[in-house]
């Protein structure tokens, strides 16, 4: 869509702070609280945190559920995940409560945070025409700041494989100092980020870019 019909800019926060918010929020364990707030909630783990449009509706429960089922791979990293949505935190609670062969969510395991004000949405930039949030991800470091992003049109869902690999990158690039290149999976070679770095993995890799 275009830009005018997003309320907010849709610019880049990769490389600042992820803003900080407190809201309400269900909880992995179907807990309600009202003062979730996403900096204590990460303490010093990396944060996934993905927004998408309505509770209840169509794309959206096939993103929220292929999160659930990769929720070990994300713990298994030290990376929290946080989904929020412009929904109250008690339809957030009965679409949990609703099985899925139903259109429902059953017990995710990662919180999900009520954004009624839209404030959240704002501040991160991808509200759609003061309505319903745009499908993004951000990926959040140990430091709180924003190292990844992404923002889909309403129609086109995640890959959630690609949130995983993501993670797996910058903790790479963190233990090792070198950069990722195109299509890189955990296991594969980095790349010096030099003249002859990139020339000692070209020499290797190009053909199979």
């Amino acid at each position: 869509m275009a830009n005018e019909d997003i309320c907010t800019p849709c610019g880049t926060l990769v490389g600042k702070a992820a803003p900080d918010f407190t809201a309400p929020a269900v909880m992995g364990d179907n807990d309600i609280v009202d003062d979730f707030n996403l900096r204590e909630y990460l303490k010093g783990s990396y944060g996934w945190i993905f927004f998408y449009p309505l509770d209840f509706t169509f794309v959206c429960p096939s993103e929220i559920l292929a999160h659930d089922h990769r929720f070990p791979q994300f713990a298994d990293k030290n990376c929290k995940v946080i989904a929020v949505s412009v929904d109250s935190q008690f339809t957030h609670f009965a679409w949990k409560n609703t099985p899925v062969k139903e259109g429902g969510l059953g017990k995710v395991r990662f919180p999900m945070v009520a954004d009624l004000d839209k404030q959240i949405c704002r501040d991160y930039g991808i509200l759609l025409n003061g309505s319903v949030a745009l499908r993004a991800s951000f990926l959040i470091d140990k430091d709180g700041v924003v190292r990844h992003q992404t923002v889909n049109d309403l129609p086109l869902g995640r890959n959630v494989d690609e949130a995983l690999r993501m993670v797996d990158a910058l903790q790479f690039h963190e233990a090792h100092g070198e950069v990722c290149p195109a299509g890189w999976q955990k296991g594969d070679a980095g790349m010096k980020a030099s003249p002859n770095g990139v020339a000692e993995y070209l020499a290797e890799h190009a053909e199979a870019l």
